[in-house]
This record gives structure tokens, C-alpha cells and sequence, in this order.
């Protein structure tokens, strides 16, 4: 609960122009950032050339470049940070596979299927799925990204969101079913 504190208080710093107050936030929710980093890298598999900490590194490279951002809280910042660590993912799997054009695959939403699926055209496809989503529905699009790429809770979501956890449920369910429909048409 400490960190939580510490994490919120050094992002008051940063919406009041307190440029150094990234560099100290960074140790405090490095582990955090960690964790989702891992869980990116475990459902995207092997094939780049990121590790956890790489992929943290580059993640907080893309965050300074937006520290006027409105980070609200501690989920909403983490949010953020998994967001960007996407971006870092999908422009690595756009750079592989303009190296190499293979055949197009199937792609679905399940966690465990994306977990074992190693395709960077699978990460694009799912990209730009999330991307169409964003235009129509942004919510929708905000709580796949908290719950499947950063592994928010829906409670954590609901906090970062300024919704309740049922809208969350039901935002998920949703989000899912849309994205189904583009990601298999």
C-alpha cells in the first residue's frame, strides 16, 4: 500500500511539471512493470529479440517522451505502461515481418491459444483489431488492453476506468465477441 501511495504521489509531481519525478517513479513500480513485461512476452512467445527487462526499457523510452501526459492514479499509469509496451511488441513484430511475408494464419482471442502462438502476424492482426475497436468503442478497446496486455484485475480496471467492475465484466465479454468477429473475418 506504501508503493501505491508513493506511485500516486510521484504522479501528482509529474502532472505538475515535475520532469524528474518519472526518473524516481521508475524503481518504484519496476517490479510491477516486470510482471506485465513478462506477460506480454509470454503470450506473444519467443521470436523477438526483447527480454522482460528490454522490453521495460524500451516501454519507459516511449513514457518520457509523454510525461505531460494526465496519468490519474497507480492502474491508470500502469495501464499506460502496458499500452506502450504493446506498441514496442507490435512495431518489432511490423519490423519481422517485413522481413519475412509468409501465409496468413488463423487468429483468435483466446488467451491460452495466444500464450503458445509465437506469429508476429498474429500480433498485428490483433493490433489492428484492437485499433479498429478503439475508433468505434475506446472503452471497450481501454479494457482489453488493462485486462488482456497489462493483467489489470477488473477491479484495477474499473479504478483506471472511473467505471464499475460490472462494467467492466460486461465491457470484456463485449470487447471480446467484436473483436472475435474482426480478428476470423
Amino acid at each position: 500500500m506504501a508503493a501505491k501511495t508513493e506511485t500516486n504521489g510521484l504522479l501528482d509531481e509529474l502532472r505538475n511539471s515535475r520532469r524528474d519525478a518519472l526518473d524516481r517513479l521508475l524503481p518504484v513500480v519496476y517490479e510491477e512493470l516486470r510482471a506485465i513485461a513478462h506477460r506480454h512476452l509470454a503470450k506473444h512467445g519467443p521470436g523477438g529479440s526483447l527480454a522482460t527487462t528490454g522490453l521495460v526499457h524500451e516501454a519507459y523510452l516511449k513514457l518520457v517522451d509523454q510525461s505531460q501526459a494526465e496519468w490519474r492514479d497507480r492502474a491508470h499509469f500502469l495501464a499506460l505502461s502496458s499500452l506502450a509496451m504493446r506498441h514496442v511488441l507490435v512495431d518489432q513484430a511490423r519490423a519481422r515481418a517485413a522481413l519475412k511475408r509468409g501465409g496468413a494464419r488463423t487468429v483468435t482471442l483466446d488467451e491460452e491459444a495466444i500464450a503458445v502462438d509465437d506469429s508476429a502476424e498474429t500480433l498485428m492482426a490483433i493490433d489492428e483489431a484492437l485499433e479498429r475497436l478503439a475508433a468505434v468503442e475506446p472503452r471497450l478497446a481501454k479494457v482489453v488492453e488493462c485486462r488482456f496486455f497489462a493483467g489489470l484485475s477488473e477491479r484495477e480496471i474499473a479504478e483506471a476506468l472511473g467505471v464499475t467492475e460490472r462494467t467492466v465484466e460486461r465491457d470484456w465479454v463485449k470487447a471480446r465477441m467484436l473483436l472475435y468477429r474482426a480478428l476470423v473475418a
